[in-house]
């Protein structure tokens, strides 16, 4: 399983999902999607621009949990 840290990203950088999507021109709706955990996909672009913007790696925005 891969988890997603997103929601505990933001609440570190104390950042809305509204401004992220300001800051990042990602839509609203993806990023509601991976905030909630309901999205299977996400394309290398908006990893890119969600790791630069929080400051972070790819490796603490999502982790690899074996089942």
């Amino acid at each position: 399983m891969i988890k997603n840290n997103l929601a505990f990203l933001m609440a570190k950088k104390k950042i809305r999902i509204a401004e992220l999507h300001r800051l990042t021109e990602i839509s609203a709706s993806t990023l509601s999607k991976l905030y909630n955990e309901k999205t299977n996909m996400i394309s290398f672009h908006t990893v890119e621009k969600l790791c630069d913007l929080l400051d972070c790696s790819v490796g603490e925005l999502f982790e690899y949990i074996p089942d």
